[in-house]
């Protein structure tokens, strides 16, 4: 006797909702940018209802957030592959990437977004930037341990040495540094928290 269909899971079917959902919308994001991005453009690109993603999320900048987050583990982790330099010049373009076109960017979209939406700007601080400042003070501290990097570098300058001028040139609409600048801005940011040599 043939057996009884199995059941459907809802757990396998809300996960697989839930992934449609938050690929659907970086793909629109990419095609239409974040600024016209709707939760309804959403719904129908994922295939569910708007009530299911109002479920789930508050509103699209959430939607958009729990998507890059995804994203970014995989795109911007931090090798460690005993080359510093080299290391912090793959994650960095990793960042670029996420961040370019400006104007088909999610992430950059949900900068602009969380400006002025405190509520916003506090979970991408806490769920996307603060993680992954974590992760690069830990490749850092590792570089130090492996003698990389000055024992006394300060990890706190050297964030801003090495992202500062990515996103500066990002609001201020200067382009993204290519292969050969980027080194060069990974170079001198290492160089500036270096021990000075010790003199006799």
């Amino acid at each position: 006797m043939p057996g009884m269909p199995e059941s459907p899971n809802p757990q396998r079917r809300s996960e697989a909702s839930r992934q449609a959902i938050l690929g659907s919308a970086l793909q629109l994001c990419a095609e239409v940018g974040y600024g016209r991005l709707t939760v309804e453009a959403i719904a129908a690109h994922a295939a569910v209802s708007k009530k299911t993603i109002y479920r789930w999320w508050p509103s699209k900048g959430a939607v958009v957030l729990e998507a890059l987050d995804d994203t970014m583990t995989a795109v911007a982790d931090h090798p460690n592959t005993g080359d510093l330099t080299a290391d912090l010049c793959t994650q960095l373009s990793g960042v670029i990437e996420l961040l370019t076109p400006p104007s088909r960017s999610a992430a950059v979209g949900l900068i602009a977004e969380a400006l002025h939406d405190d509520a916003l700007a506090q979970e991408l601080r806490e769920r996307i930037v603060r993680p992954r400042i974590a992760n690069f003070e830990q490749r850092m501290r590792q570089a130090q341990a492996d003698g990389e990097l000055a024992a006394d570098a300060d990890l706190d300058v050297a964030l801003d040495l090495i992202y500062g001028p990515i996103f500066h040139r990002l609001v201020l609409h200067l382009g993204m540094p290519d292969a050969a600048q980027l080194r060069s801005l990974v170079e001198h940011a290492l160089r500036g928290i270096s021990s000075p040599p010790a003199t006799h």
